[in-house]
Order: structure tokens, then sequence, then C-alpha cells
């Protein structure tokens, strides 16, 4: 079984800065550092949409036009940990977050989803 448990999410004013974490855990996972994985959100009416990716030891990062600049996408393998750190937030960023393993770099996810945590950006 995979576990993944998203956290850091909520509400904050344009311009502001919230930072996401990803804990994996279950026996699938028993080598988090074996996995590319990445960060994606879904705003309501809409389909998942990638937004960041790193690779397994964290020497490779990704991120699409809408995140360059803005978002930094970083991992400890020692605690089985994904990071997200947004900055200047956006309206548009309002989205439930998620993070996945990756089935191909840098955006197709293994279909293994967490909870996901909301994040509202107010204007």
């Amino acid at each position: 079984q995979v576990l993944l448990v998203e956290s850091g999410g909520g509400l904050v004013q344009a311009g502001g800065s919230l930072r996401l974490s990803c804990a994996a855990s279950g026996r699938t996972f028993s080598s988090f550092s074996s996995y590319h994985m990445g960060w994606f959100r879904q705003a309501p009416g809409k389909e998942h949409e990638f937004v960041a990716a790193i690779s397994w030891n964290g020497g490779d990062t990704y991120y699409p036009d809408s995140a360059k600049g803005r978002f930094t996408i970083s991992r400890d393998n020692a605690k089985n940990t994904m990071y997200l750190q947004m900055n200047s937030l956006k309206p548009d960023d309002t989205a439930v977050y998620y993070c996945a393993a990756l089935k191909r770099w840098p955006d197709v996810p293994a279909g293994y989803w967490g909870q996901g945590t909301q994040v509202t950006v107010s204007s």
C-alpha cells in the first residue's frame, strides 16, 4: 500500500507564500529515494495540472511555465518527504495540490494520489 500525505496548504493573499510537504510511506514506497516525484494541482472542474517535478536524487527539477521562477521543489530522501515552496502566489494558483510518484519524467504520474491539500489565494 502506498500512502502519500500532503500538508501545508491554506488561505493566503495574492503575493504571499506557502510551503507544502508530502510525506511518503508504505511498502511500495520503502525506497522513496528511487522514485522521481512531482506535484500536481486540480482546480474545481478541471483536470490535474502538472506543477513541478524532481528526480530521484534531487539533481534535476522541471517546471511548467506557470510555475517557473515562483515555485521550488525539493526533497529529503532521509525523511521520505518532498516539498514545494510557492512564492508570489496568484489567485489562479488556487487548487487542491497533490504529490505523486512519476511513471515517466517529467510529468506523467503513476496514479497514486494522496488526499491533497487545499491552497486558496485571495485577490
